[in-house]
């Protein structure tokens, strides 16, 4: 049983329904509101490990609420949308959702979401690496092992997977990791980014073609996993 709290904010009773059935049958304990304000309300009094936010609610857009609830809420929200446009995405993860879904999804595909959401959450602590199957990160010593030996890494380089790690299984946008490694002025140099991420594969990849640690979310950003 996995006993983390689940809060579902959707006002479709179907989807509610779906998600219970689906969440509960895996060990989650789950509530529901049916719009923002009661979202809100709930996850005041009682904060979840992770929230299910709509992104169309009847009495205020999703976008509204997620922003309300990133002023104190810092732990893992998911949004949900029948809408599946690149800016809508982008918006949505540059405001603080931990990841996106497009509706109709996939019951094992969400939940795999949930669950990488959730490892995130407890996996804060810089005192202990970061293990990524054979690639281990130390964020306290600023060294990168893979299959036991050290990696060198340029500083750039360790900043960038540092920042992947540290998000993992969160969708981060081109925007977002410019600004956070280089700076507001670089925000719109997306090609420079995509070298560095291509670099970065080479060294720790398997096969840089076919990377399984730092994942390409098209037209949107990347993805560790």
């Amino acid at each position: 049983m996995n006993k983390a709290d689940i809060l579902i904010i959707d006002d479709e009773p179907q989807i509610r329904k779906l998600l219970e059935i689906t969440l509960s049958s895996n060990g989650y304990q789950v509530y529901q509101a049916c719009n923002g304000r009661e979202g809100i309300l709930m996850a005041a009094n009682h904060p979840p490990e992770l929230i299910l936010l709509d992104i169309g609610l009847p009495d205020q857009s999703g976008h509204d609420v997620l922003k309300e609830l990133r002023t104190w809420y810092n732990k893992a929200i998911i949004m949900l949308s029948v809408i599946n446009s690149e800016t809508d995405i982008v918006y949505a993860l540059d405001h603080g959702a931990t990841d996106y879904l497009s509706k109709p999804f996939r019951s094992a595909e969400l939940l795999a979401r949930i669950r990488s959401a959730i490892r995130r959450n407890e996996q804060h602590n810089l005192d202990q690496p970061l293990v990524f199957g054979n690639v281990c990160i130390d964020l306290l010593a600023r060294t990168v092992k893979k299959n036991q030996e050290v990696l060198k890494l340029t500083s750039t380089e360790f900043k960038l997977l540092a920042l992947f790690a540290r998000n993992e299984g969160r969708v981060l946008t081109h925007q977002f990791i410019l600004k956070e490694i280089w700076g507001v002025g670089f925000q719109n140099e997306t090609q420079y980014l995509r070298v560095f991420v291509g670099t970065l594969r080479k060294k720790i990849e398997d096969n840089h073609n076919q990377p399984q640690l730092i994942l390409t979310e098209s037209g949107v950003g990347y993805r560790f996993h």
